[in-house]
């Protein structure tokens, strides 16, 4: 029978997990991924190096770890914008804005996120993560055409292409650490809504 830790030790082991990882949000977020190294972690933890080890095999285990935690936040997000009431092209602007206004309200994080070099586990969690954005939009998009709201277009294409577009986007601003979400938000929601195949005010 395999060996079963008893509750009282996991719940241990899950809060100092937990423990690790907030630690290395808070590192990411003031100082990117160069910045995350397995001992800084730990000194922001306020435990050893060893501690962080049995809860992470290895510094790729916990950046992927990492990645999953704060893109998984900005997902909810994103996926909670889409519930608003409207129609489908107001909803993937919504969501077109939450994950900009997000990004650009902690840009060294969102910079990190997006585009820093960083782990090969990193880089494969982006591109899952892609894909779960894109499906996000590729929904609404899809509801969009099926009632004759959106000219017929690939929900799965358009959805991917605005992913792309709206990442590489805000790379500059976020890079550049200052820029204004006013500055930023309403030329994206334009392109999302041109991309669409919709109009936007801008368009009058």
């Amino acid at each position: 029978m395999p060996y079963r830790r008893p509750p009282s030790v996991q719940a241990r082991l899950d809060a100092r997990r937990d423990q690790v990882l907030e630690a290395a949000v808070r590192l990411l977020s003031r100082e990117g991924y160069g910045g995350c190294s397995v001992a800084a972690i730990a000194a922001e933890a306020g435990i050893s190096t060893g501690s962080v080890y049995q809860s992470f095999a290895g510094k790729s285990e916990l950046a992927a770890a990492l990645f999953r935690t704060l893109v998984a936040r900005e997902l909810d997000a994103v996926a909670a914008a889409t519930r608003r009431p409207g129609g489908a092209s107001q909803r993937v602007a919504a969501a077109v804005e939450t994950f900009a206004y997000r990004a650009l309200q902690a840009p060294r994080r969102a910079f990190a996120l997006l585009a820093e070099p960083a782990d090969a586990a990193v880089d494969a969690e982006r591109l899952v993560f892609r894909r779960a954005f894109r499906d996000v939009y590729a929904r609404q998009i899809a509801a969009g055409v099926a009632s004759g709201e959106l000219p017929a277009q690939s929900p799965e294409l358009t959805a991917a292409a605005l992913v792309g577009a709206i990442a590489e986007a805000l790379v500059g601003p976020l890079a550049d650490g200052d820029a204004a979400p006013g500055d930023v938000i309403p030329g994206l929601i334009t392109f999302t809504l041109r991309a669409l195949g919709g109009h936007d005010a801008a368009d009058a």
